[in-house]
């Protein structure tokens, strides 16, 4: 590959415009030329070899460069980041410019074998490689210190010299995806392959498990339906409803992973090895030697980072949890007080502030969630973490434990502690309706009316023409630099991880669970859809192969499930008259069929395959074609060395 780089040039006629970067208005401008410099030199001077273009606003301002790349240029990168593309003979291989004549549509005037989405992850890539040479700091800002093998990007970002990088929207495609996506109600599947060219593939997946979820969610809705109209209060009955969500959660997380393996199959990310990766942004440190790499980069040690974490993130969070219970032990004393109000009165009135207390508890939830997350995020940034994965999964383990507590603490404390299935099924039900219509509001609506009130004053501004169609470039950036940043899949998967929590965990009690559940994901199908389209900067692809840590987190919540399902099979009246004289046995008894039920969770995960047969058998026979071909390659080595 590296010889095909000397023909590349950086001269291309038809400039398409992929990627903004925007810079602080004040950059100096030895800054800038350096920067775009950098940007356009050749990969032998450590450039990134792309196209840039001003983009010159209406009051003069050239702060905001518009970049783009060569075809060449970008099947070049394609084979650099590992892309995995479709072979003639209808196989999965990682792609090659040297084979590239081998792969499935591809041409040299055909410039969309390559998605947008694959382009403007090739260029993110190469920016976010632009390495420091023999600099020792930012041309213009002495206090922007560099070394060499820095990532350029990153402390442009870190010293507030570049404001952001953002992929523009394609508007012709973009309208056919809004069209095929949500433009009409219908009933049937999303275009799941349009959104993963569009969007590329994480946010694709997220799409995927939100159908898939939605669609197993149905049995539970449909069997629960009759349980709601003719056993209400006839607790007796919840037993095999309970018995059927033990089983169900368990089959529909180990269908999805094979699911997710077909998917990921078919547009290459299963195949795709690893990349390396480097320090996140935000992290610190003193300089030193990564051993790893050997290249000279920040060093912080590991004994601080433990120190931080365990003497100050483990107490504040343990702190966040008791004022949790704290507040929650108000909302039993709201309840008791609208009780003993509706004991006096007894009117249509006093039945309604009956709901008053849950409705409550459930805003204070919510807000409580906000401002944790919030609070989560700061300390896990200050751990100072050096991998990105380090610091997501440190946050989402912060997240979840409180998230969990704050929102079913008080339905096992009404399940367990007190004994009111009554009162549970009140208070699961209004928390359930209550976090949908909170969540619904809070992330689309809300931000949808803001971005359309701003889209409007913006045009106004610009004396725009009237349809999105119309907009010029420079309006089209001008719009889209002032949208909201999508920060990713984490409050979409937290909002169906609690769901799935309110469904497996106590739906037998009220089995109407799931139906609000499935009306809810129907909504959210079009919210989440309309928020990506319309109200947010169009989010950089990320490949990926599964949904990551989440996977673990419903899992662990299915575990969760068959005990807390299994105790409530305990406390029924129908299982209590099997042991009238002994309560010891009803307990052993109890926690033999919870050991028996887990038992056979782990064997049908284990039996399920996550993969299906004919996938395991081509990733096999990719790799005895890798391990052929490295052979053959060390015996033409040996070959030649014998003939010298």
């Amino acid at each position: 590959m590296a010889e095909s780089w000397s023909f590349l040039d950086t001269v291309e006629p038809n400039f398409q415009p992929l990627v903004v970067v925007e810079l602080a208005k004040d950059t100096k401008k030895e800054t800038i030329e350096w920067f775009t410099k950098r940007i356009v030199d050749k990969k032998a001077n450590a450039g990134a070899q792309l196209l840039v273009r001003p983009l010159v606003t209406e009051n003069g301002d050239e702060n905001i460069y518009l970049v783009g790349a060569s075809n060449l240029r970008l099947l070049l990168g394609a084979e650099t980041v590992g892309l995995v593309k479709e072979c003639n003979d209808n196989s999965m291989r990682t792609f090659t410019y040297s084979s590239r004549k081998t792969f499935k549509d591809f041409a040299d005037d055909n410039h969309n074998f390559l998605t947008m989405a694959e382009r403007q992850y090739i260029i993110k890539h190469e920016l976010e490689n632009l390495r420091a040479k023999d600099e020792k700091m930012i041309p213009g800002y002495p206090q922007a210190k560099l070394y060499p093998g820095k990532s350029i990007v990153r402390r442009l970002l870190t010293s507030g010299i570049l404001v952001q990088i953002f992929p523009l929207h394609d508007r012709e495609e973009l309208k056919k995806l809004r069209h095929s996506w949500y433009g009409r109600v219908k009933v049937g599947y999303q275009p799941l392959d349009e959104i993963r060219c569009y969007f590329g593939e994480t946010i694709a997946l997220y799409f995927g498990f939100l159908e898939y979820f939605t669609f197993a969610l149905i049995p539970m809705a449909v069997i629960g339906i009759p349980y709601y109209v003719f056993a209400w209060e006839d607790y007796d009955k919840y037993v095999m409803f309970a018995t059927f969500n033990l089983l169900w959660s368990t089959v529909i997380l180990e269908v999805w992973k094979r699911i997710c393996a077909i998917m990921t199959y078919r547009w290459g990310t299963l195949l795709m090895k690893r990349q390396f990766e480097e320090p996140r942004p935000g992290f610190h440190g003193v300089l030193g030697i990564n051993p790893v790499t050997g290249r000279e980069e920040p060093v912080y040690s590991s004994i601080k980072r433990q120190i931080r974490i365990y003497l100050v993130s483990l107490p504040f969070v343990c702190l966040c949890l008791y004022f949790s219970l704290y507040v929650m032990m108000i909302y039993f004393d709201l309840e008791q007080w609208a009780l003993d109000y509706h004991e006096e009165n007894e009117s249509n009135f006093s039945s309604l502030m009956l709901f008053v207390p849950s409705i409550i508890y459930a805003v204070v939830i919510e807000i409580m969630n906000r401002i944790y997350r919030y609070a989560a995020e700061f300390l896990t940034s200050w751990e100072n973490h050096r991998l990105e994965s380090s610091y997501q999964n440190h946050l989402i383990l912060k997240v979840l434990v409180f998230n969990f507590l704050n929102c079913f603490a008080s339905l096992f404390y009404i399940a367990f502690v007190l004994f009111d299935m009554k009162l549970l099924r009140q208070s699961l039900a209004t928390l359930l309706i209550t976090s949908q219509i909170l969540n619904q509001f809070a992330e689309s609506l809300l931000p949808y009316w803001l971005q359309k009130r701003h889209k409007k004053r913006m045009k106004k501004r610009m004396c725009s023409l009237k349809t999105d169609t119309d907009l010029s470039l420079v309006e089209q950036v001008n719009l889209e630099k002032e949208m909201g940043t999508y920060f990713g899949t984490f409050d979409d998967y937290l909002e169906l991880f609690l769901q799935f929590g309110y469904v497996s965990l106590f739906s037998c009690v009220y089995p109407l669970a799931a139906v609000f559940a499935v009306l809810n994901n129907i909504t959210e199908i079009y919210s989440d859809a309309l928020k990506m389209c319309r109200v947010y900067k169009r989010p950089f692809a990320e490949p990926s192969a599964n949904i990551g840590v989440w996977q673990l987190a419903f899992e662990t919540m299915s575990v969760i499930s068959v005990v807390t399902n299994c105790i409530l099979i305990g406390m029924s009246p129908q299982v209590n008259a099997l042991f009238p004289d002994s309560k010891m046995d009803l307990v052993l008894t109890v926690a033999l069929v919870e050991h028996l039920l887990l038992a056979i969770k782990f064997i049908m995960a284990f039996v399920i395959p996550d993969k299906p047969r004919d996938i395991q058998i081509k990733l096999a026979k990719l790799e005895f074609e890798s391990l052929e071909a490295l052979k053959q390659q060390q015996m033409k080595l040996a070959a030649e060395s014998l003939k010298e």
